[in-house]
């Protein structure tokens, strides 16, 4: 009875260390299994940075929305720039062919081709927004004189500081 009492303790023994071993490995596992859930945690939120610093989802609907309203803005423009030709056209004609001559018995001498108002506002505005610069015309003798007067009267246009053969559209986009 003492002989299988002292192999039964025995047992317990190595049964009790094998326990101890056992949870110690338990220990070990469930640490390096937090560990890995940790790591693979912070690979997702990476990977939904990146792709969110990539491209947000709404990018795509937003560059559209930008592109129709371009589109609109376009269409938008012509209308004005058409409507404003006509009224140009109704209401600022060019000059009789006989009326830019002083004499008219000098006819031998070549007229000059005046130009309309719309292409005196566009050679303005063109003028001041590729230049601005140096956003002075020159006019010469195809710019009618009356309708610089009329737009020097009505402000639209200021005459340079030293030279009053040079215009330039006042800055109202500013």
């Amino acid at each position: 009875l003492q002989k299988v009492k002292s192999d039964l303790e025995l047992v317990l023994l190595t049964v009790r260390s094998k326990n101890k071993k056992l949870e110690e490995d338990l220990i070990r596992e469930q640490q390096w299994s937090e560990e890995q859930e940790q790591m693979l945690d912070i690979l997702n939120n990476t990977e939904e940075e990146t792709k969110a610093q990539v491209e947000p989802p709404s990018t795509k609907r937003e560059f559209d929305e930008l592109k129709n309203k371009i589109m609109k803005l376009k269409t938008y423009k012509k209308e004005l720039l058409s409507a404003l030709g006509g009224f140009l056209d109704e209401h600022f004609p060019l000059p009789e062919k006989g009326e830019n001559t002083k004499n008219k018995n000098s006819s031998t001498e070549p007229v000059v081709e005046l130009i309309t108002m719309q292409e005196v506002l566009e050679i303005l505005i063109n003028k001041i927004m590729t230049t601005p610069h140096e956003p002075y015309v020159t006019i010469d003798e195809s710019f009618w004189p009356p309708y610089m007067e009329l737009l020097l009267r009505c402000g639209m246009v200021l005459r340079h500081p030293e030279d009053p053969k040079r215009l330039r559209l006042e800055a109202f986009h500013k």
